[in-house]
């Protein structure tokens, strides 16, 4: 196990190097430009269309999305997507990019986030267009369908296919198991043997019934979620609102000079927090990553642009909003020495983030109890959402033959990640996350094009209906 850490750890460092995070700046760049800058541009736009949309009554909504082809309905498909994203991810990946990287790798976040909205708008876009259908009848789509379908290159989207296949295994799998078997152990004394049966147990009983139940699940499973989480870290930052201002001037100076982390945090340097700012960013909101696409693909929308500005909205309240709120709790709450970020933190993850709450006015049992349960169930639901992907990555391959091996190869990986070695776990999800962000990336920047004729043809329409009323 020490050799295998090492060894991935040593492919992590060389994979997500200064290159890869030059290509996604550039590509995240490139995309604004050719989208206009819709993430400012349209931001009015694209909230309207979306979150507020969703509050009017059906008969008054201006997207009119659940028309056309899908198997699922818009709200359902970005709930699907949000399950894998909005899990511990933005939890125990905010709290991570902390630990290693000080509080300066939060503004990387953001600055992932920034244009991430572009880049999961256009793959999402992407993979609407592209998308077909399988034997079935259902949708079949992501990455590798416009990878195949706008590039003609077949061998590119099956290496793209099977890299997601086995992350569906370890950032989907794995690592949701054991940060939140390490939660649950941590605060409750559980067993994680016994709490990777649980979960396996359930999570088998959930994804056997294919996309149908998953969707049935997180349709309302997520929302309440999201809202718990929002609402009761919100309430902590603006008990503790007098402290916000420096919180964030710790953010702002620590992403730009190490002197300025709480006094000069030994160990803490800029690449630090570069790298695991663009790390965890990309591992929380998956913008790039290539895995979204897919459940987004499978909604009932008559235009490829509408399902791309749920996307855009989901970047924001995953990164802007979500990681954010986690990261004021965490650095409103716990002192920066307890922490000790750097290459080894005193308290990193999920324990993290449990602390933070634990040191909040909720008191240390409530809150460690709280926290504790909130990351077991994201978890959870995030283990659905990333089964889904595996799946349709795996049907790409290898056809619906096998489609139920797949899934009952699942189950018993959640007994596996609850008791393994979450140093190991994290560094081979590192790995097999940029080897799909790297492939996605190009087929997205290739094809950005495509992605801005349907922008330009969508908003024109949009302009010349305005005028004609």
């Amino acid at each position: 196990m020490y050799q295998l850490e090492n060894f991935f750890n040593w492919l992590s460092s060389i994979i997500w190097g200064p290159a890869s995070w030059t290509l996604l700046l550039i590509a995240g760049i490139w995309l604004s430009f050719k989208t206009r800058w819709l993430q400012i541009t349209k931001f009015g736009h694209y909230l309207d269309r979306t979150i507020i949309d969703m509050c009017r009554k059906p008969e008054n909504r201006k997207a009119n999305n659940a028309s056309g082809d899908g198997d699922i309905t818009p709200w359902q498909a970005i709930n699907t997507a949000f399950c894998a994203t909005m899990g511990v991810g933005t939890l125990a990946g905010t709290a991570t990019a902390i630990g290693f990287g000080g509080p300066g790798a939060i503004f990387w976040m953001w600055v992932v986030g920034f244009f991430g909205i572009t880049t999961k708008f256009s793959e999402v876009t992407l993979a609407l267009h592209f998308r077909g259908k399988n034997e079935k009848g259902e949708i079949l789509s992501g990455p590798f369908a416009y990878i195949e379908k706008g590039l003609g290159w077949k061998w590119l989207a099956t290496f793209f296919a099977i890299a997601a296949t086995l992350a569906s295994f370890g950032i989907g799998n794995m690592v949701q198991s054991n940060s939140a078997a390490a939660a649950l152990e941590m605060v409750f004394g559980w067993n994680r043997l016994w709490i990777g049966i649980v979960a396996a147990v359930l999570v088998g009983l959930v994804i056997l019934g294919g996309l149908k139940r998953i969707a049935q699940f997180v349709d309302k499973f997520i929302p309440a979620l999201a809202l718990i989480c929002i609402i009761s870290s919100l309430l902590i930052v603006m008990l503790n609102i007098t402290g916000v201002p420096y919180v964030f001037g710790l953010i702002f100076r620590g992403a730009f000079s190490a002197e300025g982390l709480a006094g000069g945090v030994a160990g803490v340097g800029v690449m630090y927090a570069v790298r695991f700012g663009l790390m965890r960013g990309v591992f929380s909101n998956e913008a790039g990553l290539g895995s979204g696409p897919i459940a987004y693909a499978t909604a009932k929308t008559d235009n490829p642009i509408k399902q791309g500005l749920w996307a855009a909205f989901e970047v924001f309240l995953d990164t802007h909003v979500m990681c954010t709120l986690i990261a004021l709790v965490i650095l409103l709450s716990v002192p920066l020495y307890e922490i000790m970020p750097g290459p080894t933190p005193a308290l990193t993850g999920a324990n993290l983030v449990i602390q933070s709450y634990a040191n909040s006015f909720l008191g240390a049992q409530i809150g460690s109890w709280f926290m504790a349960i909130l990351i077991g169930l994201f978890g959870f639901s995030t283990i659905i959402g990333w089964s889904f992907y595996g799946e349709k990555c795996f049907e790409y391959v290898f056809g619906l033959k096998y489609i139920t091996l797949f899934r009952l190869l699942q189950i018993p990986v959640c007994v596996f990640g609850a008791t393994g070695g979450v140093a190991l776990i994290w560094s081979i999800a590192d790995v097999l996350n940029a080897s799909m962000a790297l492939t996605n990336i190009f087929a997205v920047i290739a094809l950005s094009g495509t992605v801005a004729l349907l922008t330009k043809n969508y908003f024109d329409d949009i302009n010349t209906k305005n005028r004609s009323k």
